[in-house]
């Protein structure tokens, strides 16, 4: 479905009569919008709602000086008032330290290029006991492959003590789900994937249940905070042949040029349309939909295991293909 001009405006930019915008426009865009950030911020009280809003619509928060602000305040946290930097016996018999561990040594497209490699082994330090300390503030907390993605963007900001304040607070409410002992939760979530889909492109919701593909696929962008792709790929989807392994194959890997300002808007867009509460019915429906015309789970992901011991070597796959892509995204996002 073509989208008309003031569609493609709300989620893609700023567009003029031509559809194309001069530079003349675009600062004086930016000007407008930093005044609007400043004065929000500045208010007594702060304006979290504008702030809220600025950060999710082009160009976010503009500057990393404006995010390092930011950023603290829509998680309320009190910048004179931080947590310690741990000390050496955050590593301790921790259950979880030589999982991350691991994944921090194997981190280092995470961190920007030409950096000295003696100030990257630093921040890799800093990563480790970062997330150790929040593991240890929140023993009820369960690691997994991915989350550094989010710490190491924070760490790369706003440093570590306010990183570790941040990470605690994301952690405790927007990343909880994902840390739970099993991935029940995180499955629940993935649930609400073919419900969008279904409303918003019928044909590719049809497609991807003909696949079997499930939603297992989505998993990576989940877990990072990364989300709503696969509309954007629909024409990709549709001319893969419709089997699982080939649709599953393509999915799970996201090209390094996606449209990221454009796919922000469009999925807060998508949020505001189709609301949590407004899809939960159509969620919990959706095994039931799918048992009666699946097969036996066997040889593939379909939609009724979307975690088993078959599959654990393509959970595994897609936790890490998340890793190559992960956080040099997330500054682009606010």
């Amino acid at each position: 479905m073509k989208k008309s001009s003031r569609q493609q405006s709300k989620a893609g930019g700023r567009v003029s009569g031509s559809g194309t915008v001069s530079r003349a426009e675009t600062e004086s865009w930016k000007k407008q919008k930093l005044l609007q950030i400043h004065q929000a911020f500045n208010s007594d009280p702060v304006d979290i709602e504008t702030l809220r809003k600025a950060a999710v619509s082009e160009g976010g928060l503009l500057t990393n000086e404006l995010r390092r602000k930011v950023w603290p305040k829509l998680l309320n946290i009190n910048v004179y008032d931080l947590p310690h930097r741990p000390g050496r016996d955050v590593r301790e018999n921790h259950k979880d330290y030589n999982q991350i561990l691991l994944d921090v040594r194997r981190s280092m497209k995470r961190f920007p290029k030409g950096m000295p490699a003696s100030q990257r082994a630093v921040l890799q330090e800093q990563l480790t006991d970062v997330m150790l300390e929040v593991l240890r503030r929140s023993p009820q907390l369960h690691y997994y492959q991915g989350y550094h993605d989010v710490a190491v963007s924070l760490l790369l900001l706003v440093g570590e003590r306010t990183a570790i304040a941040m990470l605690h607070t994301l952690s405790n409410h927007h990343l909880r789900d994902f840390m739970d002992p099993t991935m029940d939760s995180t499955k629940h979530i993935l649930n609400y994937l073919m419900p969008i889909l279904e409303q918003v492109d019928r044909e590719l919701h049809d497609f991807l249940i003909r696949a079997e593909v499930g939603t297992i696929f989505a998993l990576s962008w989940l877990i990072t905070w990364y989300g709503h792709i696969v509309l954007h790929r629909e024409k990709e989807v549709r001319q893969t042949e419709c089997d699982m392994a080939m649709v599953h194959h393509l999915l799970s890997r996201i090209p390094q040029d996606l449209p990221y300002e454009r796919l922000i808007g469009r999925a807060q867009a998508l949020f505001e349309r189709y609301p949590p509460p407004l899809l939960a019915k159509r969620a919990a429906l959706q095994p039931r939909r799918r048992a009666s015309n699946a097969p036996p789970c066997t040889s593939g992901l379909t939609p009724s295991c979307v975690s088993s011991p078959e599959t654990d070597e393509v959970v595994e796959e897609v936790e890490v293909t998340a890793m190559d892509w992960g956080p040099d995204v997330l500054l682009q996002l606010f």
